[in-house]
């Protein structure tokens, strides 16, 4: 972690975030085994601190126990005991997830083990009245969790063996992170002004409609309820950041970065930077290529505010990623 990130961090190296158990290699499982990943355990526990929660334990089921599933309406299902269809352990893996959510609250992420009738984030299967699958649904602790946090970045072990949506879920972290201390710290309009500043081309590179709207909220910070304002603003910056990054609108803000060098750089520099920024775009180079030489104009021309952007390392290279 770089020395903006501890200060950012008031001297805490580890985000805080909520696991499955078994995840981490808990035996917890209803066959008495884990799921250990070692990505997360071992890669990820560099920088996460991880609060493990086994959902199923917690409500009293044994280790190890008869599986649970999900049964009924998919939008809707319950959670009943295999062996026993008439145990029924919905509500109380529902009031669990509720009492959890207020507890974790002061969490900046959740992975969840993927397709578990407790804690799959979706895609986990439903079972109809006679057996036979009748849909895909969410985990019944894993919706009282993400319904309580709308905002709180969330992920499966098994989705982060996408590079996309792992970077994306790293960046999601790290942004929500800096902003949830920011807000431990008493947001002003001057805070959020500056916050806005060092996230702008990484806004930008993910949604621009909503980069434009985000601008004129921050534009009016000072002439009304800061909090309110706040709570807005977070809630429209996650949303941007939700989906990946498009390779049209990353080259955007490459070029718009690009744009604080015209001047320094002689033709032959600013052209093989724009020709690096379009073969990116084009799929023909991966991101890290412009990024690269744009870091290298940065050190032969420092620029306070560029080198003051997130988008330029949204989180440490360690954690892995497809193009950084």
């Amino acid at each position: 972690m770089d020395e903006a990130d501890r200060s950012d961090s008031d001297g805490e190296e580890k985000i805080p975030v909520g696991i499955s158990s078994c995840l981490l290699g808990e035996e917890v499982r209803y066959n008495g085994g884990h799921k250990l990943d070692r990505y997360i355990r071992q890669v990820l526990g560099q920088y996460f601190k991880f609060i493990p929660v086994c959902p199923e334990v917690a409500i009293g089921l044994g280790v190890p126990r008869p599986p649970i599933r999900l049964v009924g309406d998919p939008d809707a299902p319950r959670a009943v005991d295999v062996t026993d269809p008439d145990r029924d352990v919905t509500e109380d893996l529902a009031a669990h997830g509720r009492r959890m959510a207020g507890e974790l609250s002061g969490i900046s992420a959740y992975l969840f083990k993927s397709r578990s009738p407790s804690c799959g984030m979706e895609r986990v299967k439903v079972y109809g009245d006679k057996g036979a699958p009748a849909g895909k649904g969410q985990g019944i602790y894993a919706r009282e969790i993400m319904r309580a946090n709308p905002l709180l970045p969330v992920e499966e072990e098994g989705r982060l063996n996408d590079p996309l949506l792992r970077d994306n879920f790293l960046l999601r972290v790290h942004v929500y992170d800096r902003w949830r201390r920011m807000i431990a710290r008493g947001v002003t309009p001057g805070a959020l002004v500056e916050f806005h500043s060092r996230n702008k081309f990484l806004i930008l590179a993910h949604d621009q409609q909503r980069y434009r709207r985000l601008g004129r909220i921050v534009a009016n910070a000072g002439g009304g309820d800061i909090e309110a304002v706040a709570a807005d603003y977070i809630s429209l910056l996650m949303e941007a950041l939700r989906k990946p990054a498009s390779r049209r609108n990353q080259a955007n803000a490459l070029m718009h970065l690009a744009g604080y060098f015209k001047k320094l750089l002689d033709s032959g520099d600013r052209q093989e930077l724009a020709d690096s920024i379009e073969a990116y775009r084009r799929g023909e180079r991966p991101l890290l290529v412009p990024l690269t030489l744009l870091r290298h104009h940065l050190r032969r021309h420092p620029d306070a505010y560029v080198e003051a952007q997130r988008y330029l390392e949204p989180f440490p290279r360690e954690l892995g990623g497809i193009d950084r």
